[in-house]
């Protein structure tokens, strides 16, 4: 065994620990990814919602018949594992043992500095599962009845994620004190738009819409904002919140009679600089 010493040894054992702590976060972020790859598909497989223009009317309406029965395993089981594990997470020795490293790295990793664009990129699939079909992309639904889904989703995610921050009181890594960390509202948020989107446009635009949601996620913990436990609760919270608010659409639908085809409707945006917050003001001739 040959023992490198010296001056020269030194510094070859700095230059091998700088480069070990960024390829411990990237192999982190990889192993990351490809779950949330594997989690990602897994659901898009138990939904099973792939669909074919071709059919004849008959085997439509059959196809129609199904897709509006409600199977709680394809929703509960997935969204369920989710939020179990985030849940956990809080007080599971090896998950904290987890969450605490990569904590570490990211710290490393990221320096004194941080990207806060997550703040305003949280809302984008949202914002995209209400515009995007004036891009050529054609819905499922009506204008309507996609503000009604969307209002239902995240009234939803709202709430659940304000009960569990105000029962759970788990301490922000950034700030310990802080006893709002658990679940990630900018997460679940994100993965609220994602799961509209993807509801609405098909499995193409929910695989995009999944991956910028991941990237939300990702952002949260690198801006020392939230565990991983966090993040993996707010995508769970977010998923089911979006499909509860599409399984209530055919109901809306008939109160409110929203798939009229002729109504007054206006939109207006608005902003407060005093908090720099967004919002929109909506009018609707029922």
């Amino acid at each position: 065994m040959m023992t490198i010493c010296g001056n020269k040894g030194k510094r070859i054992t700095h230059h091998i620990h700088t480069l070990a702590t960024p390829l411990v976060v990237v192999g982190t972020f990889i192993l990351s990814y490809r779950l949330a790859r594997c989690l990602m598909l897994a659901l898009l497989q138990l939904y099973n919602l792939s669909t074919s223009s071709a059919q004849a009317a008959s085997a439509d309406s059959l196809k129609a018949e199904r897709q509006d029965k409600f199977y709680p395993e394809r929703i509960i089981l997935p969204t369920a594992t989710l939020i179990t594990i985030g849940t956990i997470g809080i007080r599971n020795e090896r998950i904290c043992d987890l969450k605490f490293r990569i904590k570490e790295n990211m710290d490393q990793w990221r320096g004194g500095k941080r990207c806060h664009i997550d703040n305003v990129m949280q809302f984008l699939p949202a914002a995209a599962h209400l515009g995007v079909e004036y891009l050529g992309i054609k819905s499922k639904n009506n204008l309507l009845q996609r503000i009604a889904a969307s209002a239902t989703s995240f009234s939803i995610m709202i709430s659940a994620c304000g009960i569990l921050k105000h029962k759970m009181e788990e301490g922000r890594p950034n700030s310990p004190l802080a006893f709002t960390s658990f679940p990630s509202g900018h997460t679940a948020t994100a993965f609220t738009g994602a799961e509209l989107l993807r509801s609405e446009y098909g499995r193409t635009t929910g695989i995009i819409a999944y991956t910028f949601a991941s990237g939300i996620a990702f952002m949260r913990m690198f801006n020392d904002r939230h565990w991983l436990n966090d993040v993996i609760a707010g995508a769970g919270i977010g998923i089911l919140s979006a499909q509860i608010g599409y399984k209530l659409l055919p109901l809306e639908t008939r109160i409110f009679k929203l798939d009229r085809k002729k109504r007054n409707m206006s939109i207006t945006p608005l902003y407060n600089p005093s908090d720099n917050h967004f919002g929109l003001a909506m009018s609707i001739d029922i």
